[in-house]
């Protein structure tokens, strides 16, 4: 059973719309058993740009190996919870697609042990210098693998991780072209 996780910002969370998120994300575990926790950040937006994008909904899943994130902005709460399950959901059909297969060394990728898993502090101490601390905790991989979760987790222009051959933590990020590079580190 996923262990659901409510988070809210600028917003009133009525028993209505707790049970709603509690029993539509619970059910994720039906598309993919081995999920563990679900975090949900719901905000109300008061300065955007548009009206239509002042409910926001983010869906953070993590479980053994799978760690995938995904936020949507509607004009309703119910309707952000919505689109953000349906796009939660096309991930892990992705994700399934990509791991469940078998790899050349006969190992399934779901029984490779899990990616990172993020565990964020707003750091209030630091003043203005540091707006976010994140902590990582990295699993060895592959260039290849490290691709894929980039994608998976909607990285868009960077993703750290550790080098499985060289035992090092690389940075995988999108150049300006478009294409991918790699910034090996040394010690």
């Amino acid at each position: 059973m996923v262990e659901v996780q409510i988070n809210v910002n600028n917003l009133k969370l009525d028993e209505r719309l707790n049970d709603y998120i509690t029993k539509k994300v619970a059910k994720l575990d039906r598309y993919l058993d081995i999920l563990v926790e679900a975090q949900v950040d719901l905000n109300y937006a008061e300065t955007a740009r548009n009206a239509n994008d002042r409910y926001v909904a983010q869906i953070t899943i993590r479980g053994k190996g799978v760690h995938l994130r995904a936020e949507e902005r509607t004009d309703d709460m119910f309707a952000s919870v919505d689109a953000v399950l349906n796009k939660l959901s096309r991930q892990i059909e992705r994700y399934k697609g990509k791991h469940w297969r078998k790899r050349g060394d006969g190992k399934s990728m779901k029984d490779i042990p899990g990616t990172l898993a993020l565990e964020e502090e707003d750091s209030q101490e630091q003043g203005d210098i540091i707006a976010r601390r994140k902590r990582m905790f990295l699993t060895p991989m592959d260039e290849l693998e490290a691709i894929e979760q980039m994608a998976l987790l909607d990285h868009l222009n960077f993703f750290v991780f550790l080098d499985a051959d060289t035992n090092h933590v690389n940075i995988l990020y999108r150049r300006v072209d478009g294409k991918l590079g790699l910034i090996e580190s040394e010690t």
